[in-house]
């Protein structure tokens, strides 16, 4: 495997668990507010990350390469009203699209196609993780400072269940 390649996903790899820790903060956040559907959304979308960041570590030790683990920051994000979660959610998806989109250019130059077609699965996968956020923060505009329209969201969002990602490596 191509040296720049395999380090950029290993860096990723640590991005993924921060995407994590980012989302329990931000869930942690809604249980204090009270809105449990919210909390549970983001709990999902938790461990949506850490499957992503352990099917990049597993790609890694099936190709022969050496992971190495660093230290996850702690999330670094001002929560001062139910609509800046949403707004950081989007603005943190936008920022792991383009890290995806930097080691696709990375295994592209390479000729790493193999890597390329797991990429593809990402690429895919952050056009839905942006259309998720994006249709959250339509969602708080239109229904969020009406308590009815809140309650009935945050209903629909505590419905969200885990699913596994289908990704063959």
């Amino acid at each position: 495997m191509n040296e720049k390649v395999s380090a950029l996903i290993n860096e990723q790899i640590n991005k993924e668990f921060y995407s994590a820790y980012l989302y329990l903060e931000f869930a942690n956040y809604y249980a204090g507010a009270g809105l449990d559907g919210f909390e549970n959304w983001y709990k999902v979308q938790a461990q949506e990350e850490r499957d992503h960041a352990m099917l990049f570590y597993q790609y890694l030790q099936n190709n022969g390469q050496k992971v190495t683990f660093e230290a996850i920051a702690k999330p670094d994000c001002e929560l001062t009203d139910h609509m800046a979660p949403l707004k950081a959610g989007l603005a943190h998806e936008k920022y792991v699209t383009e890290l995806i989109h930097t080691i696709y250019a990375a295994a592209h130059e390479a000729h790493d196609f193999r890597t390329m077609q797991l990429l593809d699965w990402f690429v895919k996968e952050q056009g839905e993780e942006e259309k998720n956020a994006s249709d959250m923060i339509t969602k708080m505009e239109l229904f969020g400072t009406d308590a009815k329209g809140l309650y009935m969201l945050n209903s629909e969002l505590k419905a969200r269940v885990y699913s596994a990602p289908s990704l063959v490596l």
